[in-house]
Formats: C-alpha cells, sequence, structure tokens
C-alpha cells in the first residue's frame, strides 16, 4: 500500500470532522475519530468469524460454563465480540443506535473493551446521540473499509499516526510525543539487532522487546518485523508502557489483532508506576519526550534513588528536574538482561535523545555521574548523530545512544561516534517541523557504517572515514580541579571601607562603636601594607579615645573584611600558616583523565600565575561527550579581496538598476 492510500483512508476517517463542526470544538474531533477508527478496525478483523463467535455466544448462553476460551478459538483471535450487531446495522436505525453501539461495545471481550474504556468511549456516545450526530457519524465509518487484506497491520499504524498527528495539531498538543517517524525507527532497529544477525536466525529463536514510552507502538511493531524477516520461525514478545490513554489503547488494539498479548502494554508512569517491574529483556528501544520534567513523580524517584541505592534503577545519579531523558536510560539498563559466564545472555538498548544528555551537567552533577556510571561499566558502544529537522515536534538535531553489556571483543573499552548528520532527503511536503527524511540508502549505508566503524575509522583512505571516530571509554572522562590563588590584602580606611564596616551585624553588637568609630575617622595615617601593622595603629586610635579594643574571631573577620582592600602587590593572608584561598579569584579547568594535573598546573596555569595551587579535597570526576567538536571541521575565511570583488559586482549592479529607474 502507497503513502496515498494511507493519506485516502486517513482523510476519509477525518472527514467526520465536518460532521462534528459546531458541536465540537477542533481540539476535541480527536476524541470521536480516534475510538470509531479502532472500533471499525476491530470489526473488520473479526467479520469473518463474526457469525461463528455469535453461535457459540448462543450456545453457551445458559450453560454456566465461562465460553471466553471457545470464543476465543472461533475468532481466530485473543479478542472477540459475541453480538449479531455490526455499524451498518447500527446505523441503519438511527432511534436505537445509542442504545445498540453501547450494546454491541458491551459485547466485545474484556480486553478489547478496556481499550474503547480509555478513549472514554461511553462519554462520547452519550454526547453524540445529545447532538443528534451518532448515526451519522457511525454511517460514516461503515463505508471505511479496513480488513486486513486491504490494510495489512503495519499500514494501519500509518492510518493511526497520521490521524494522530492531525488530533495533536489541532489540539495544540506534541506529536512528537506519540510516535516517532518510521523511517527513523526503521534505522534505529537496525542499528540494534545487526550484530545479532546470525545468533536471531537459529531454529527457536525467542526475543523479547521493550519500549518504555511505546507511544502508539511503532517501534515494537518495527522490531517484530525486522525479527521475523531474519528468521520466519522466531517467537517475538513485545513490551510496552505508555502514559497517554490514547496512544496505549492503539498499541494495545494492534497488538490484539497481531495476535500478541495485549496485557503485555501497561499504562501509567515507567518511573512511579513501572508495569514491568522484575523483568528483563533482549533488547529495548525508545523514543522518549525531550526536555520534559520529571516534577510529577519527583517524590517516588528520589525515594528510590535514596532508599534503594544501585539496587534500585535510580541509583548512578539523578538528572535536573526539566529532563527526564536520562532517567528513562537508567530505567532501561535496569532491565538489561545478565550475561553468563560463556558470554551469552545481555541485552541491546537504543535510546533517542536531544543533544543535552551528551554534556549538560558539570563534574559530580547528577547528569555527569550517570554518564560515567555508563561509561566506567562500558556499556555505550555509539552514538549516532542524526540530521535535524527529522522529527514532527521538533527541528533540533538528535542522536541514538545504542548501549549493550555484551560488546564483541573488538569493540571492548571503545565507544563510536558516528556522524549521520548529511544521510537525508528533502521531503516533497513538510509535516509539522519535519521537512527531511531517511531514504532506504541512507539506512543502508548509516547501518553498514556502524557495522564496519572500527575498519572505517582506521583507514584514512576510506571516503567515509571523516564520518566514524572510535574513542576509549576514559577519554570522556575529565577532572575537574579548583585552582586557587592567594588572597592579597592592603588595608584602608576610608568613607567606603567604614561603611562597609558599619553595615557589618558582628560590628553593630559591639558597644562603644560610635567611640571606636570617631577613632577611626580621626586617624591621620589611614593606609598600611600588613594586618598587623594596621591592627596596632586601629588599636591605639581606639585606646586613646578612651575606647575598649574588641576581641574575639567575629570582630577581626568583619574588621578585616571590611578594611582589607584586594592588591595584586598585597599582604597574602594565612590561616593556620597556610595561604587563604581568594574566592574571587578562584577558577576552574578540567584536566583529561590519566593526565597528572600538577604538571597540568605547571604547564598551563604557572606562566600567568605563579603563586596559584590546586585544592585536590575539591577535585571532581566528570564525563561528557562533545560530539559536535570531535567533528568540527575548521572553514578558514574567504581571501579578503575575493570579498572586495564580489561587493565591487554588487555595487555595479546597484548602479545600472538605479541608472533604469532613473530613466
Amino acid at each position: 500500500m502507497n503513502s496515498s492510500k494511507h493519506t485516502e483512508l486517513a482523510n476519509h476517517a477525518w472527514s467526520v470532522a465536518d460532521l462534528l463542526r459546531g458541536d465540537y470544538k477542533q481540539s476535541d474531533y480527536g476524541k470521536v475519530i480516534l475510538p470509531f477508527t479502532v472500533l471499525r478496525r476491530l470489526e473488520c478483523v473479526l467479520e469473518p468469524t463474526r457469525e461463528k463467535v455469535a453461535e457459540i455466544a448462543e450456545q453457551h448462553k445458559d450453560s454456566g460454563i465461562d465460553p471466553d476460551r471457545f470464543l476465543r478459538r472461533a475468532s481466530g483471535h485473543s479478542f472477540y465480540n459475541k453480538s449479531s450487531l455490526t455499524l451498518k446495522k447500527i446505523a441503519a436505525d438511527p432511534q436505537n443506535a445509542a442504545q445498540n453501539l453501547q450494546v454491541y461495545v458491551g459485547a466485545f471481550s474484556d480486553n478489547a473493551r478496556g481499550v474503547l474504556d480509555r478513549f472514554e468511549f461511553a462519554q462520547q456516545i452519550k454526547r453524540l446521540d445529545g447532538a443528534g450526530l451518532l448515526y451519522q457519524v457511525i454511517g460514516k465509518f461503515t463505508d471505511l473499509d479496513l480488513r486486513p487484506e486491504v490494510v495489512p497491520n503495519h499500514n494501519m499504524g500509518y492510518i493511526f499516526e497520521e490521524l494522530i498527528r492531525r488530533f495533536a495539531e489541532q489540539s495544540n498538543e506534541t506529536a512528537g510525543e506519540h510516535f516517532t517517524p518510521r523511517e527513523v525507527i526503521q534505522l534505529m532497529v537496525r542499528l540494534l539487532v545487526a550484530p545479532d544477525g546470525d545468533a536471531l536466525q537459529l531454529p527457536g529463536t525467542v526475543r523479547t522487546v521493550l519500549d518504555p514510552a511505546c507511544g502508539t507502538g511503532g517501534m515494537l511493531s518495527a522490531m517484530d518485523d525486522l525479527i521475523t524477516e531474519l528468521n520466519p520461525d522466531a517467537t517475538v514478545e513485545v513490551y510496552g508502557q505508555e502514559l497517554n490513554p490514547e496512544s496505549w489503547a492503539i498499541c494495545r488494539s494492534d497488538l490484539m489483532i497481531k495476535g500478541q498479548n495485549p496485557e503485555n502494554i501497561a499504562f501509567g508512569n515507567s518511573f512511579s508506576d513501572d508495569g514491568h517491574a522484575r523483568k528483563s529483556f533482549d533488547y529495548m528501544l525508545a523514543n522518549p519526550p525531550f526536555g520534559v520534567e520529571w516534577k510529577k513523580v519527583k517524590e517516588e524517584v528520589e525515594a528510590e534513588h535514596k532508599s534503594l541505592g544501585e539496587a534500585g534503577r535510580f541509583g548512578a545519579g539523578l538528572p535536573r528536574i526539566n529532563d527526564g531523558s536520562l532517567l528513562f536510560l537508567q530505567h532501561m539498563i535496569s532491565k538489561m538482561k545478565p550475561v553468563d559466564v560463556n558470554g551469552g545472555g545481555g541485552s541491546r538498548l537504543a535510546i533517542v535523545f536531544n543533544g543535552s544528555p551528551l554534556f549538560t551537567g558539570a563534574a559530580g552533577s547528577g547528569e555527569s555521574e550517570i554518564r560515567r556510571w555508563i561509561l566506567e561499566n562500558d556499556w555505550l558502544e555509539g552514538i549516532v548523530a542524526l540530521p535535524d529537522q527529522l522529527f514532527y515536534n521538533t527541528g533540533i538535531s538528535t542522536y541514538f545512544w545504542i548501549l549493550t553489556n555484551r560488546k564483541n571483543p573488538d569493540h571492548k573499552g571503545k565507544v563510536v561516534l558516528l556522524d549521520a548528520r548529511d544521510q537525508w532527503q528533502k521531503m516533497r511536503k513538510s509535516l509539522g517541523d519535519k521537512r527531511k527524511e531517511l531514504g532506504k540508502d541512507h539506512i543502508a549505508t548509516v547501518v553498514k557504517l556502524y557495522g564496519e566503524a572500527l575498519a572505517v575509522a582506521g583507514d584514512a583512505e576510506h571516503p567515509l572515514h571523516g564520518k566514524v571516530k572510535v574513542f576509549s571509554n576514559e577519554d570522556f572522562g575529565y577532572q575537574r580541579i579548583t585552582v586557587e590563588r592567594p588572597l592579597k590584602l592592603r588595608f584602608e580606611v576610608t568613607e567606603e571601607t567604614l561603611a562597609a564596616l558599619e553595615a557589618s551585624k558582628a560590628i553593630q553588637k559591639l558597644p562603644q562603636v560610635s567611640v571606636m568609630f570617631d577613632a577611626f575617622e580621626s586617624m591621620e595615617v589611614t593606609s598600611w601594607a600588613t594586618k598587623q601593622e594596621a591592627w596596632l595603629a586601629l588599636k591605639d586610635a581606639v585606646v586613646q579615645a578612651g575606647g575598649t579594643w574588641p576581641t574575639g574571631a567575629p570582630f577581626n573577620k568583619a574588621l578585616r573584611d571590611a578594611i582589607g582592600v584586594r592588591d595584586p602587590e598585597g599582604e597574602v593572608q594565612l590561616i593556620k600558616g597556610q595561604p587563604e584561598p581568594d574566592t574571587e579569584h578562584r577558577d576552574y579547568e578540567n584536566v583529561p583523565m590519566g593526565e597528572d594535573v600538577e604538571e597540568y598546573l605547571k604547564r598551563e596555569v604557572h606562566p600567568h600565575v605563579q603563586d596559584a595551587w590546586i585544592d585536590h579535597s575539591k577535585t571532581k570526576i566528570g564525563y561528557e561527550i562533545p560530539f559536535t567538536r570531535h567533528f568540527y571541521a575548521y572553514q578558514p575565511p574567504r581571501p579578503l579581496a575575493e570579498i572586495d570583488a564580489e561587493l565591487k559586482q554588487l555595487e555595479s549592479q546597484i548602479q545600472q538598476l538605479l541608472g533604469v529607474i532613473a530613466q
């Protein structure tokens, strides 16, 4: 089925909006169109066995035996409908349309009815009936041919995604929170599965797949399709979790139709209510929303972090509250299968991120600690940079992170960075922010390049050598050192320093404060090179004025902070015989992991500041992945002569145009 057919069927379903206009707001159109599309699809799938199911239901009506098992077998699916009603019959009886539709929906098996309940379908039936629109809407959908032989499951996904995209546009929601462009998914699953191609073709292969932010299930379907393409006899069990009720319902109905277990798709927030706790999976993949805060589940996440530590999902660290991307990654890592003594088992996972998780957060921050945990455990296999304007809801650059706990021997201790930002073609028609797409050739090129990354990176003659770089895990680590300089002061009594002294709370509490300030203001010598000289002179002035010289650390600190003035040639201040650091001149340097920080200080700092030193107690280990920096190619500016010639040419053209106008 080509894309024009998808659009034609989606247009037919969306044409119901013409009936809803006036009685429904535009943002509510999808609340009617999406559940009716799901209902019509379920009906078309069950049509060949409808009469047989109704017959068996009638036979067991008063038997006292639960007929569920027999009805499933008769329908040929994991769901069924016991009623002899159809949408066509319901539309033909406008007076009883609401009652008959409720009876029809109630006759579905529990799993199918649960899908429609997530759409709050009963409320929409009541609302449509009250507006006198119900039978007309039903009539529209009876003309929509969604039989599996006409619209295969894979193609039905495109129709649902197109409807969701339109719904999101109408309601100002973010379409990208619901699904990912199919060609992006195709690249993602191929990169994830490529190293396992041979193993997947073995007889009796069983693989489990998880998407903790599964949306409408596009990624799960693509993984199922790819694995069964490699091995038609393979068993693929897909699992997911979704927070959006409409997306969850569509994903669940898709699995029912395909014969997968719909109970594997959990509803709710993956962080606060893990629908697959204590389970592990062979493959995991996700496209979590970019830059979405996790404030709603802050209490639960922080409680798990503190109480369970590394025994829980979030032991490595917590990112800042406004972006939960790295929480999703930790959640997925917690579900990796362990590797056995023979090297078997283990998992592979892929996740879509924007640029933020690569470098956000200084050494010691939650983000840096999560990166450190991943790299020091040697789980990060590679990062692939994608073209911008590839997603429906954002034009920014995005990246695939690919992780595994069973790296090939030649990949151990290494990370592949692959720049695929130029692998795209322009779309004939933009969809939201999506103006570019990946063609089949682009996908094939990137998959091949990723598989041969080590060889390409080592071959300077390879035409794509500049697109691949391989680093050791330690290359992304650094030591954040604190460079201190001594506090150097001279001491002065001026209007400014006396005002600062007067504002000090420690001074305000002293007795005879006025006597002290009068003594200071009457002094002839008001500047000293050392603290000792200053304190002797100030004390003498106070005593001569009849006052008492205060004692105690708070007074001495307040006095020094007020009358001490920073001076490069001033006296070095000491604490217990050691130079006191000047907080205003404190600096931080990132030193590559493994490099001697003292040697770095001598080489990079001492030529400029000889008395600087490192406070080793403040040194922190950090990790960041500056992807763009590693692929930066210097572009020299054009020669001035060339620019000057171009300007003169433009001036000449302008003069000619002005001459034409003047004539």
